[in-house]
C-alpha cells in the first residue's frame, strides 16, 4: 500500500482531468433566421486551436489546455465577428451572428428580369433590406426612402400631406413603382398607393436609376422600385412590429405564415392611426394630415413536383386622409366655409404567375388593380377610378455558350374616368368618356458573355400605344470585371411616358389655381447613359472587415417633356410640352463599411443639376432649374453594438442643400429652401431571442419648414382683391413646401419575430 497515496491523489484529480478532456462543443445561428451557419471558423485566439462548423452549424473544439474564462471567437464572410467567455465547460456555447449589411452580393432580378448576383449584373442595381429600413421605422414603404441616397419622398402638398417618389431630382411620375415585378403602383395610384406597402411584408427593395423602358415599358423613364416580397415558404412564421410617437401616430405591423394542403401562404397586415389637429407653426391648418389606414397583404406560393411554380397574390388597401383647417368638420366638404382636403382611397390589387423551369424557363405573370378615389380640395371635387390590367410572358433561352437571351410580350389595358374635363362628353352635362389605352408590346434582350470579364448586353422593346401610336425604346449596357471585387458598368439607353397629369399631379387640383392644358400632350422621351463602378475590399489584418464603395455618373436629355408652370399666372397651374429639352445630370456615391467590433457605416452622397431649356417669346434661350431638386443632397448612417448585441445604437440622417422652389411674383418667401437636415437616433434592446424592443427620437434637430402655406387665413381668396390688405395679390397656395412639418418627437416600438 506504499502507493496508496498517490493513487488517492490521483482519483481526486481524475474528474478535473476527464472534464479538461471534453470537447468544446456549441452551434452557430443566424441571428435573423435562426438557421445554422456551416463553415463559421471557431478559433481560441493566441492558442493555434481552430475547427470549422458542419452543414447544421455545430463544432467540437478540444478542450486541451483550456481555463474557465478563456475567450472563443466566431468568424464568417458575410457576417459580424462574435466572441464568447467560456465559463463552464460541460455547457455549450451558442454563438448568434448578425449579417453585415453589404449590398454587393445581394440577389437582385430587376436589371434584367433574371436572378443574378448584383455584382454579376450588367445593369447597376442598388439593394436594400429590411435590415436598413429598421434603423429609422416608419409606417411605409414612402417615407422609409428618405434615408436612400439619391431617393427622395417628395410632399407635394403642405395640406393633404400626399407626395411622391423623385430619383436623381425627377420627379414622381417618372419613377415606377413595382411590386413582385408586376407595374400596378402607377397612374391614379402613384399619389396615394405608395402609403400602403407594410414594411413587414417586404423582403427587399431593389433600385434602378435611370430608363428601364426597355424591360418595363412606360413610365420606368427616371428609373424604377421594385418592391419584392417575402416568400411565403421562408417568410418568418410570425412577426409583428407595433409602435408610437409623441405626436399620437400609432403604427401596427403584422404577418403570418401557414400551410393550406400543398400551398405556402403568407398573411400580412398593417394599421396606421393619426387622429390629432396639431398646429406648431400657428397658421390654423394641420401639420400633418390625420390618417386611417389599413392594408391586408395575402400572398400564396404552390411548388410544384414537376418544377414549376404557381403564385397568387392579394392586396386591399383602405384609407381616409384629411387634412386643413383646425374648425373643418365633415359637413363643410366642398364647401367655402371652412377650408379642408379630404380624401377617401379605396384599392384591390391582384398579381400572379407561373413559372415553367423545365426543360424551358418560361414564366407567365399578370395583374388587376381598380383604384377607387373620392376628394374634395376645397371647393374642388375630383372623384376617379380606374383599371388596370397587366399581362407578361418571357422565355429565358440560353443559346450556345455566349448568349443567354430573354424574349418577352406584354400587354397593358388601361381605363380611367374622372368627373374633370378631360373625360367629360362634349355638350352633355353629367355624362363621362373614360379614357381606354391599349398598349401591347414586345421585348427582347440578349446578355452576351465574351469571357468572365467582359459581357454585352443588348435590349429593344416595340410598344404601340392605342392613343400615341408607335414607340420603340433600345439600349446597350457594357460590364468589365477585372476581378470578382470590382466591376465597370457602361449603359446608354432610351426611355418614354404617356403622363395623366389629374392622376400624376397631385398639385394640379389642391388650393384655388385653375388648371390650363395647353395643347395635345405628346408622350415624352428621354436619353440616359451611365457609368458606374461597384467596388468591395476585405482588408487582411484590420479592424475594417468589408467597404463597399458605388459611384455613377449620369446624364438624362429628355425631349416632349411634359412640364407644370406655377410662375407665369400665381392662379394657373399651365400644363404643357416643352419646347425644347430638359437635363438631369450629376453624380452619386454610395459607400459602407463593417469592420470587426461591429459598427458599421454607410454614407451617400448625389450631386445634380437638372434644369429645362427653351426659347421664349423673344426667341431667346431660358434656363430653369428643376424644382425641388436639391444640387446637393446626402445621406448616412452609423450602428453599433453593445453588451454582446444584446443593445444597439443606429444614427441615420440626410441632408440637403438649396432647392428652387415654387414662389409667385413679388413672394416675401426665398426662392430656394435653406440647408436642412433630418435626423434620427434609435436603441434596440435584444430582450430575448425574436424579440426586441426599440426607440428613440426623429428629427433631433427641430427642423421645420417656414411658411409653407401663402395666405392660409384667406383659403378661399375671398379677399385677394383688396389691394390695401393684399397689395402684392397673392393667393391661396400649399405648393411651397419641401420637408414635414413635424419637429422632434419621440418614438418607441416592439418587434417580435419568430420562424418556428
Amino acid at each position: 500500500m506504499k502507493n496508496a497515496p498517490f493513487f488517492f491523489i490521483l482519483l481526486a484529480v481524475s474528474p478535473v482531468f476527464l472534464f479538461a478532456q471534453q470537447p468544446i462543443k456549441g452551434t452557430v445561428q443566424d441571428a435573423e433566421t435562426g438557421a445554422g451557419i456551416p463553415a463559421v471558423t471557431i478559433a481560441i485566439p493566441g492558442t493555434g486551436k481552430q475547427t470549422i462548423t458542419d452543414d447544421a452549424g455545430a463544432f467540437e473544439l478540444s478542450s486541451s489546455g483550456v481555463k474557465a474564462g478563456t475567450k472563443i471567437i466566431a468568424l464568417c464572410v458575410g457576417y459580424q465577428k462574435d466572441s464568447f467567455l467560456i465559463e463552464n465547460m460541460t455547457k455549450p456555447v451558442r454563438f448568434s451572428l448578425r449579417p453585415l449589411q453589404t449590398q454587393i452580393n445581394e440577389v437582385v432580378v430587376s436589371g434584367t428580369m433574371k436572378a443574378v448576383s448584383r455584382m454579376q449584373s450588367p445593369v447597376p442595381v442598388e439593394v436594400y433590406t429590411p435590415r436598413f429600413f429598421r434603423k429609422n421605422p416608419t409606417p411605409s414603404l414612402f417615407a422609409a426612402m428618405e434615408n436612400v441616397n439619391g431617393v427622395r419622398p417628395q410632399l407635394n402638398c403642405s395640406v393633404c400631406n400626399t407626395g411622391d417618389i423623385h430619383i436623381n431630382g425627377m420627379e414622381g411620375p417618372y419613377t415606377m413603382v413595382l411590386i413582385d415585378g408586376m407595374p400596378i403602383v402607377s397612374g391614379l395610384s402613384t399619389v396615394y398607393g405608395l402609403n400602403g406597402i407594410p414594411n413587414t411584408l417586404i423582403d427587399r427593395v431593389e433600385i434602378v436609376k435611370g430608363p428601364a423602358s426597355t424591360l418595363y415599358g412606360s413610365e420606368a423613364v427616371g428609373g424604377l422600385i421594385n418592391v419584392i416580397t417575402k416568400n411565403p415558404a421562408t417568410a418568418p412564421a410570425l412577426s409583428v412590429d407595433v409602435n408610437g410617437t409623441s405626436y399620437g401616430e400609432l403604427n401596427a405591423d403584422a404577418g403570418v405564415r401557414g400551410r393550406v394542403g400543398k400551398a405556402s401562404v403568407l398573411l400580412s397586415g398593417n394599421y396606421f392611426h393619426f387622429q390629432q389637429r396639431l398646429d406648431r407653426n400657428a397658421d390654423n391648418f394641420t401639420d400633418m394630415t390625420l390618417q386611417k389606414r389599413f392594408t391586408l397583404f395575402n400572398k400564396w406560393q404552390l411548388d410544384r413536383t414537376d418544377r414549376s411554380q404557381t403564385s397568387l397574390a392579394l392586396r386591399y388597401i383602405w384609407e381616409n386622409r384629411f387634412g386643413g383647417e383646425l374648425q373643418w368638420k365633415p359637413e363643410f366638404r366642398g364647401g367655402d366655409s371652412i377650408y379642408g382636403e379630404q380624401i377617401s382611397t379605396r384599392r384591390f390589387e391582384m398579381l400572379g404567375s407561373h413559372s415553367i423551369l423545365a426543360p424551358e424557363k418560361i414564366k407567365f405573370a399578370w395583374s388587376y388593380t381598380v383604384h377607387d378615389q373620392a376628394s374634395a380640395y376645397g371647393t374642388t371635387i375630383f372623384d376617379a377610378r380606374q383599371h388596370i390590367a397587366f399581362g407578361q410572358t418571357t422565355w429565358d433561352k440560353k443559346i450556345g455558350t455566349l448568349h443567354d437571351a430573354l424574349f418577352g410580350v406584354a400587354l397593358r389595358y388601361t381605363w380611367y374616368d374622372d368627373n374633370t374635363p378631360i373625360t367629360t362628353r362634349p355638350n352633355q352635362p353629367g355624362q363621362t368618356a373614360p379614357a381606354i389605352t391599349w398598349l401591347p408590346g414586345i421585348f427582347v434582350q440578349d446578355q452576351i458573355d465574351f469571357s468572365q470579364k467582359h459581357t454585352l448586353l443588348t435590349g429593344m422593346r416595340y410598344d404601340y400605344n392605342s392613343v400615341h401610336g408607335h414607340i420603340f425604346t433600345p439600349r446597350i449596357n457594357y460590364q468589365w470585371k477585372p476581378n470578382t471585387n470590382h466591376t465597370m458598368r457602361f449603359t446608354i439607353g432610351n426611355g418614354y411616358r404617356v403622363a395623366n397629369v389629374f392622376s400624376e399631379d397631385h398639385a394640379a387640383l389642391t388650393g384655388a389655381r385653375e388648371v390650363v392644358i395647353a395643347e395635345a400632350l405628346r408622350p415624352e422621351r428621354s436619353w440616359n447613359t451611365n457609368l458606374n463602378y461597384t467596388g468591395q475590399f476585405v482588408p487582411q489584418k484590420s479592424k475594417v472587415a468589408f467597404v463597399g464603395l458605388d459611384a455613377t455618373l449620369f446624364y438624362t436629355r429628355f425631349s416632349n417633356r411634359i412640364v407644370a408652370d406655377y410662375l407665369s399666372d400665381p392662379q394657373k397651374v399651365i400644363f404643357d410640352n416643352l419646347n425644347g429639352f430638359g437635363i438631369s445630370r450629376g453624380f452619386s456615391l454610395n459607400s459602407d463599411a463593417n469592420f470587426t467590433n461591429g459598427l458599421k457605416m454607410m454614407a451617400g452622397i448625389t450631386v445634380l443639376d437638372v434644369y429645362t431649356q427653351e426659347p421664349n417669346l423673344t426667341g431667346n434661350t431660358v434656363k430653369t432649374p428643376q424644382l425641388h431638386a436639391s444640387p446637393f443632397s446626402g445621406t448616412f448612417s452609423i450602428s453599433f453594438p453593445l453588451y454582446r448585441n444584446l443593445l444597439s445604437i443606429d444614427y441615420t440622417g440626410n441632408v440637403y442643400g438649396p432647392m428652387p422652389l415654387p414662389v409667385v411674383p413679388n413672394d416675401f418667401r426665398p426662392a430656394n429652401s435653406p440647408w436642412f437636415s433630418i435626423q434620427n437616433i434609435q436603441a434596440t434592446w435584444n430582450i430575448r431571442k425574436g424579440l426586441e424592443c426599440y426607440g428613440g427620437a426623429k428629427n433631433l434637430l427641430n427642423f421645420v419648414p417656414k411658411d409653407p402655406i401663402l395666405r392660409p387665413f384667406d383659403p378661399f381668396d375671398k379677399q385677394a382683391n383688396d389691394p390695401a390688405g393684399n397689395p402684392n395679390g397673392y393667393t391661396f397656395d400649399p405648393s411651397y413646401n419641401y420637408a414635414p412639418i413635424q419637429g422632434i418627437r419621440f418614438f418607441i416600438g416592439l418587434r417580435y419575430t419568430s420562424w418556428k
